[in-house]
């Protein structure tokens, strides 16, 4: 009996915030060692697919960085990373595409179609829902650095997202786009998409499954936890270092998203069972929010 009263209890948490996200748009990118772990990424779909059922929108962006990189092994193809980016050229977007679009887009999709959702793979073919134009790095003496075919979203197609969303559908988009002008695929970072469709959406929230549990004021310590973070306190933690070395671009980009509309952003780590309930559904959580 006491089993049970606490399961009730639970579930009484959880409906305040049932009722809040009612019919809210949640943008989540899965990527990093959650994708390379079956078990981990079928419990994040798991808490997608609960997400969808009680009245919330979640929307999926995926990279899949650690299966193009074993495919281009495969291939016997030299992997060029130029400032955190892959260097994309002809064969490498054509591993790109035949990975990412096809075998992991195609396999999420069937995974919550499995679990008892129901899941749409916006792969580019047929259906492509993010355009872009190619871009550069800026070098030391102010040249562009080259990166072939690897680009910037400038456009999210809203209208087939949203309409999905409302026949109680999970998107799954792979972090690709197309050039409309030319017609060029092009490989995107899977944060930069996120951040571009949730922005697009004016999402109510927007999480990154991470490889650690949030921002940390000592990076290796998890039990450091940040549990609330705003614009302030993180230029505060980026200029003491606290915030360093690739978590600085992350929460970076997270304060730009939040100036134009998305409600929050969350940084939870995918390794977590359950990690995405207990961030959203309780009222402690179990990550980093990042607020303005």
């Amino acid at each position: 009996m006491r089993d049970a009263i606490e399961k009730a209890d639970v579930l009484i948490e959880a409906l305040g915030w049932i009722r809040r996200f009612r019919n809210k748009v949640t943008v989540i990118k899965l990527g990093g060692s959650v994708m390379e772990n079956p078990d981990a990424l079928r419990h994040c779909l798991i808490d997608i697919v609960f997400m969808e059922t009680v009245g919330m929108r979640p929307v999926v962006i995926h990279g899949g960085g650690a299966a193009i990189s074993r495919a281009m092994a495969e291939a016997k193809i030299e992997p060029n990373f130029i400032q955190g980016r892959r260097y994309t050229d002809d064969a490498t977007l054509k591993i790109v595409e035949e990975v990412l679009a096809g075998q992991v887009c195609s396999h999420i999709t069937q995974e919550v179609e499995d679990i008892g959702g129901r899941a749409m793979s916006l792969n580019l073919d047929p259906q492509c829902v993010l355009f872009g134009e190619r871009m550069t790095l800026p070098g030391e003496n102010g040249e562009e650095i080259d990166l072939g075919h690897v680009g910037n979203v400038t456009e999210v197609d809203r209208a087939t997202i949203e309409n999905l969303c409302y026949a109680g559908q999970v998107p799954i988009i792979p972090s690709m786009c197309i050039d409309k002008k030319t017609g060029q695929k092009l490989n995107v970072n899977a944060d930069t998409a996120a951040n571009a469709v949730a922005e697009a959406l004016g999402a109510e929230k927007l999480v990154f499954l991470s490889d650690v549990n949030g921002v940390r004021t000592d990076k290796d310590d998890p039990d450091t936890l940040v549990h609330s973070l705003n614009r302030e306190k993180a230029e505060a933690m980026i200029k003491s270092g606290q915030i360093a070395s690739g978590m600085i671009p992350k929460v970076e980009a997270c304060l730009e998203t939040l100036a134009r509309g998305v409600s929050k952003i969350h940084i939870i780590d995918g390794r977590l069972r359950h990690s995405l309930l207990l961030e959203i559904y309780t009222n402690t959580g179990v990550g980093t929010e990042i607020v303005l």
